[in-house]
């Protein structure tokens, strides 16, 4: 029997999406500080959950203990699994982490850089398992060639026993989900996400580009997942469990102030700090 026919197991190229830790000093004791200061407000949420160590950030002659960094991950239930380096690549390698390769835009060549932001109004990145592409049987045979091309609106809806959420066929970047949101649903949309219905307690809602909802938001949100900083959230009623933009988050254990708790708000990032502003809709 072919291996590529084998009932036991299949090797398939692919990617798999992680969070980035983003190395920004070579102070190991002031990072250990910083990330546990951080996770005894929250010490559940990214327990158990992948994480690639980004050392782009680094200057030219600095180096940091990868191994040691490893293990301080480790020690919040994080699961390092590899390292995303440019120029650090000779010396990363010696920590014996995998190097993987990141498809955001932040360290990469400008020339790249230019290319991808020109692709990217075209092809929607490939990532995880898409489940948005049951509309396509009725397009033509031209815009399942498209489809084929860039996964059209890829997203990932963990299984719970209630039905799952309706996903309406859209742009390639545009997810729309129109059912409220129940606690332990996720929703994963590879470009922005727009949600018509409640964000329950407990529920999660994550997207590569912007996250729209309309409606109260009382889980999480988190929008520019893959490192994009220039996206937002924009919201009819705040009242979430946490909020995050490219890796940058605020939870409840920090009190929203009382002019944008429970208000139409829109929330970006300002030089690495979370703004939120009230939305005038009328």
């Amino acid at each position: 029997m072919s291996p590529k026919k084998s009932p036991f197991f299949e090797l398939r190229s692919g990617s798999v999406d992680t969070l980035m830790f983003v190395v920004k000093t070579t102070d190991l004791d002031a990072m250990r500080a910083e990330l546990t200061r951080r996770f005894e407000a929250t010490p559940e949420f990214f327990a158990n959950d992948v994480v690639a160590i980004d050392v782009r950030r680094l200057a030219g002659n600095e180096r940091v203990p990868l191994a040691d960094i490893a293990q301080l991950l480790d020690s919040v239930r994080m699961r390092p699994v590899g390292v995303v380096a440019n120029a650090e690549q000779q010396w990363a390698t010696e920590s014996g982490l995998p190097l993987l390769e990141a498809r955001d835009r932040r360290g990469a060549p400008a020339k790249q850089a230019d290319e991808d932001s020109t692709a990217s109004a075209a092809d929607a990145t490939a990532g995880t398992e898409a489940s948005a592409g049951t509309s396509a049987s009725a397009s033509s045979a031209s815009a399942t060639a498209s489809a084929a091309t860039g996964t059209a609106a890829a997203a990932a809806v963990e299984p719970t026993p209630a039905a799952e959420p309706v996903r309406l066929a859209t742009s390639p970047q545009t997810m729309v989900v129109d059912k409220p949101l129940r606690s332990g649903q996720r929703i994963y949309a590879k470009g922005d996400l727009v949600v018509l219905g409640l964000v329950s307690y407990g529920a999660e809602v994550i997207a590569e580009g912007n996250i729209h909802i309309y409606a109260p938001l009382r889980g999480r949100a988190l929008a520019g997942v893959q490192g994009n900083h220039d996206a937002r959230i924009f919201c009819t009623c705040l009242e979430p469990e946490l909020i995050s933009i490219a890796g940058i988050y605020r939870t409840t254990e920090n009190p929203l102030p009382a002019d944008v708790l429970g208000k139409p708000v829109q929330i970006w990032l300002e030089e690495e700090k979370l703004m939120i502003e009230p939305l005038r809709l009328t």
